[in-house]
């Protein structure tokens, strides 16, 4: 348990988040875009580390323990495939997102499409996500909160969702965005150093007997490979294959959306310029994917050989029984961290705890904010009235989102379902930007069909009597059914309205041979869209940019595991590889930015 000197570290951590908060409230409380968008005036390595420290929540090692103590070290391919997405939007999307000048991403809705239905999409997708959906990742976050706080500190369940939610609460209503930015750049260097005491502290057990005895013990041996056995194809289509053949294109997750989206589409319009708004997603996906996993993986790998099964995790913990599960592993595995070490533990894991919420509260807030109140309710409300509605919608996201965490065991459990529940839009939230055909009843469809499968899946297969499916074959099968429907919705409504997509071209600079016939409809009434001919060329360039991130990012994980794993000459090639595709990715980079120098766009 935590002894005084743990207290007062953490208690002066958060004192520091508060005294960030009251220190840009002032400007924060300006206006809408100060409060939400952070004056769109940041640099990169502040957006970058933010968007990190955010994805470094309180159950994100929670989850890599469950599934490495479930499936091994490969099983972490069901997260690792994203890098796909988000090299994606980092050298197609982010470009786009930032000359759109929307405040959220919600609000795009009424610059790409036209009429009451992208009125009612804007609309919905503000209450769909804004609450209903962030609430449920806040609650996975405050799952796991709940789930530390009863192993390390003896609260219970209510006391955890009170404590932690009124503190993030005070400085995320104070200080906005801008406020989020600042105390994320602190936040990430706890939460990385205190990842790798709890490493050190893990391979250092008596039990486990270093990094030698951690990879020769027979819990552990099974569970150590990178990629998974080709020899059992049912494991391998499920960890492996689905997720880079499908799921990152198809599903849609918060902070990894196909196309951009999301707080990682609102630190993008934070950005001062287009350059810091792509340099922001490279570097928060390269952290995100190659510095990160290793730490958490080790702590879940020590905790088979300490606390082999759930049953040992409950005889350990009795106070934290009810939720036992495998993703209590990384908190058990902190218990036996030193005094004063164990308090600066606990300070990284509440900072991830706060970074993630946060974001979320202010990323919901602006939806509900920009995109509902503002556009439905009161459209004639000022910036401070804005503002106040802003700061009083945090609160009640926070209250929601604690009482629903309440009601949920397990964190991998709320991973799989919110896929699920955005199974089949990816597709299209890649699409939207490079063919003019989709249009708002096409979103419309398929959020609603995604949901409705997904919710089949949770609910309603067990009253049909046909047989279950794994979570991989839902997947599959929510991606064909939306997709199907979503396309065919496309063709059977009107298209968007033709000065409506000749404005988004103007504004956004989309490019390619899907816009062709809104360039030729232009020229037709003597607009000049020619910039848009060259903009084309863009997206190959950045394809092959993709793929080369794609590469040194994943060798990097690669190399560091097997580095870790002492085997030398494997780990020097995918060394090796890394530093020539790296080079390369320069080159490339470098070539994707003289393509369209920006002075000719004007």
């Amino acid at each position: 348990m935590l002894a005084t000197i743990d207290w007062v570290i953490i208690a002066a951590y958060l004192l520091f988040s508060l005294i960030i908060g009251l220190w840009v409230a002032r400007q924060a409380g300006q206006n809408s875009t100060q409060f939400f968008a952070a004056g769109k005036n940041m640099p990169w390595w502040l957006l970058g580390i933010s968007m990190v420290a955010t994805t470094f929540s309180t159950d994100t090692p929670n989850l890599v323990a469950n599934i490495v103590r479930t499936d091994g070290v490969s099983g972490n391919w069901v997260w690792w495939a994203f890098l796909l997405t988000g090299m994606l939007t980092v050298f197609v999307y982010a470009n786009l997102w930032k000359r759109s000048g929307v405040l959220t991403d919600v609000e795009f809705y009424e610059l790409r499409y036209s009429g009451k239905m992208a009125a009612f999409l804007r609309g919905f997708r503000s209450i769909y996500l804004g609450l209903v959906f962030n609430v449920i990742v806040m609650a996975t976050v405050s799952l796991a909160a709940i789930k530390i706080s009863g192993v390390l500190m003896g609260l219970s369940p209510v006391e955890t969702v009170v404590i932690g939610g009124i503190v993030t609460v005070i400085y995320s209503t104070l200080g906005g965005l801008r406020g989020v930015l600042l105390t994320d750049f602190f936040q990430f260097f706890l939460a990385i150093g205190g990842s790798l005491i709890a490493a050190y502290v893990a391979l250092n057990h008596p039990q486990v007997g270093g990094l030698e005895g951690l990879l020769t013990h027979e819990n552990v041996v099974g569970q150590l490979n990178i990629l998974p056995d080709f020899s059992d194809p049912a494991q391998a289509l499920g960890i492996f294959i689905i997720p880079l053949a499908v799921q990152w294109w198809s599903v849609y997750y918060p902070g990894s959306e196909p196309g951009g989206g999301g707080y990682i589409a609102q630190r993008m319009f934070a950005a001062k310029d287009e350059e810091n708004s792509i340099a922001a997603v490279f570097f928060f996906n390269a952290a995100h994917y190659a510095l990160r996993p290793w730490p958490w993986i080790i702590v879940g790998l020590c905790s088979l050989i300490v606390f082999p099964d759930i049953a040992s995790l409950k005889e350990a913990f009795p106070n934290a029984s009810g939720v036992a599960d495998h993703d209590m592993g990384y908190p058990a595995m902190l218990t036996f961290i030193p005094t004063g070490w164990l308090g600066l533990v606990v300070a990284s894991l509440t900072a991830a705890y706060m970074s993630t919420i946060s974001t979320h509260l202010n990323w919901g807030s602006s939806y509900l904010v920009n995109d509902f109140y503002k556009r439905f309710i009161s459209p004639d409300s000022s910036e401070k009235e804005l503002v106040m509605v802003g700061r009083i919608s945090t609160v009640v996201l926070m209250i929601i989102a604690g009482i629903f965490a309440l009601l949920l065991q397990n964190a991998l459990e709320s991973f799989q379902i919110i896929l699920q529940i955005g199974a089949g839009t990816g597709l299209l939230f890649i699409l939207r930007w490079f063919w003019w055909r989709i249009n708002a009843g096409s979103e419309i469809a398929a959020m609603v069909i995604s949901f409705a499968v997904a919710m089949y899946f949770q609910f309603g297969h067990v009253h049909t009597g046909l047989p279950a499916l794994t979570g991989w074959q839902e997947l599959v099968v929510g991606v064909v059914v939306t997709t199907i429907g979503w396309v065919a919705v496309t063709f059977m409504t009107r298209p968007t309205d033709k000065e409506t997509l000749i404005h988004f071209c103007e504004v956004a600079r989309p490019g390619g041979p899907g816009w062709q016939k809104v360039i030729k409809d232009a020229e037709s009434e003597n607009r000049d869209l020619e910039p848009l001919k060259d903009e084309a060329w863009r997206v190959p360039q950045g394809i092959l940019c993709m793929v080369l991130g794609c590469i040194a990012i994943y060798g990097t994980l690669f190399a560091t595991g097997y580095w870790i794993y002492g085997r030398w000459i494997l780990a020097s090639l995918i060394t090796a590889v890394v530093v020539g595709a790296s080079g390369f990715l320069y080159k490339a980079w470098r070539k994707l930015i003289e393509i369209q120098p920006e002075e000719e766009l004007y």
